[in-house]
């Protein structure tokens, strides 16, 4: 009954296909989960359970920063002990500024790593730009690493803008200067892009990412981005906030790109709360592609949002403890039962959309609202199967539902 649509995917832009360390980005591979660490890279244990933990959570490439010699001398380290833990997550070092010499002086960090990114913003100004950059690729190429080239407007190639602003200057109807913004982040992926292919590296090396802040510049820069190249292409937004805030804005710019076919690889740069894991970025990227059904990643739960007709809190628990205990089954269903993180469970509240719900769903469950008989229908593929009372109504459920999952996917 219930399965995830992929129109979305079917529509998806065609973009060269990226290795990256056993990880492909772009082609037919689906859409991937990336994050960064914000321990101190050089700080190797601390590194290390970061990385393992945005792994484990489900981040399928890991980025760390490598700003100094003493980040570019822990990286082979990291890479050794997250080996010996059998953890073989692609690593991405984030380059700036120095990059060209911490990648020279250090043969050991390039080769432990799987991705450079580099910020052509940052990479040095006149001259020095395409030396350094140049040495960067030269240096990827050697050790046979894939690129992210990534532009971002909060270090943008003040030359490039300066030509674009001046030429936009004696246009007969000049661009608003943020559309002349967006124009000099395009511009900056491609040309960089364009002499990265001049020294040697193949457009199936080479991945494009142009960060802002807002969700409106996010979506016209990667239009015209994903409109001009078929390289793989890495969103998100640079700074997406706090809390909700970072959470609402990253999703509102994602899925409208990746409902639009655009995008191989995502990042949710939401700020964690003080205290808060890391990893929470990783569930709402998952969460996003999810609900896209280009993804699945977890069971879904289906419940109403409660109404006068359902005061009982009898279905909200339900549902909270029926979401909770699918979280804890999922980790040995997905390796007993592969393809069950797909299903959809629907907990509903009284009799006006419960069975109908639940009939759509794989397994459903429809409790009395106020007033009804206390009954509990049970359907599962559009059936109904059975009818649950009494105080272990919960237990009975869940007995079903893990039934469903054996045969279904067993």
């Amino acid at each position: 009954m219930a399965g995830m649509s992929f129109s979305a995917r079917q529509r998806r832009r065609k973009a060269h296909p990226v290795p990256v360390g056993n990880v492909v980005i772009g082609g037919d591979a689906p859409v991937r989960i990336q994050s960064m660490t914000n321990t101190d890279t050089a700080d190797v244990n601390a590194t290390v359970a970061q990385i393992v933990a945005l792994h484990e959570a489900g981040s399928e490439l890991v980025r760390i920063t490598v700003d100094r010699e003493e980040a570019a001398k822990a990286v082979p380290r990291i890479r050794e002990e997250l080996n010996r833990r059998g953890c073989d997550v692609p690593l991405i070092g984030d380059f700036h500024y120095i990059g060209h010499i911490l990648l020279r002086d250090h043969p050991a960090c390039a080769e432990a790593l799987d991705k450079f990114r580099i910020n052509p913003g940052n990479v040095g100004f006149g001259q020095k730009q395409d030396r350094n950059f140049s040495a960067i690729i030269d240096i990827a190429l050697k050790h046979g690493k894939p690129v992210r080239i990534g532009a971002n407007w909060g270090s943008m190639d003040a030359a490039l803008l300066d030509e674009l602003m001046e030429k936009n200057a004696h246009r007969p109807e000049p661009k608003d200067a943020r559309e002349v913004m967006h124009e000099a982040l395009v511009e900056s992926c491609l040309r960089s892009a364009a002499r990265a292919e001049e020294l040697g590296m193949k457009p199936e090396r080479i991945v494009l990412s142009a960060k802002v802040s807002e969700v409106q510049d996010l979506v016209a820069v990667y239009r015209q981005l994903a409109g001009r190249c078929a390289y793989a292409l890495h969103l998100g937004l640079t700074e997406a906030g706090m809390g909700d805030a970072g959470v609402i804005g990253s999703t509102a710019g994602l899925a409208i790109l990746l409902q639009e076919g655009i995008g191989d690889t995502i990042r949710v740069s939401i700020t964690p709360e003080p205290g808060d894991a890391r990893t929470r970025e990783v569930m709402v990227a998952q969460q996003i592609l999810q609900a896209l059904g280009l993804r699945a990643f977890m069971p879904d739960v289906i419940a109403c949002p409660g109404c006068g007709r359902t005061t009982s809190m009898r279905f909200q628990e339900l549902a909270r403890d029926i979401a909770a205990w699918l979280a804890e089954r999922m980790p040995e269903w997905r390796r007993e039962y592969p393809g069950s993180e797909a299903l959809q469970v629907a907990v509903m509240g009284c009799i006006v959309n419960g069975p109908g719900e639940s009939k759509h769903a794989d397994i459903g469950i429809s409790l009395p609202g106020t007033g009804e008989a206390p009954a509990a229908p049970v359907f599962m593929d559009g059936k109904k199967v059975a009818t649950l009372r009494g105080e272990n109504l919960a237990e009975q459920f869940r007995a079903m539902v893990e039934d469903y999952v054996a045969r279904r996917w067993g």
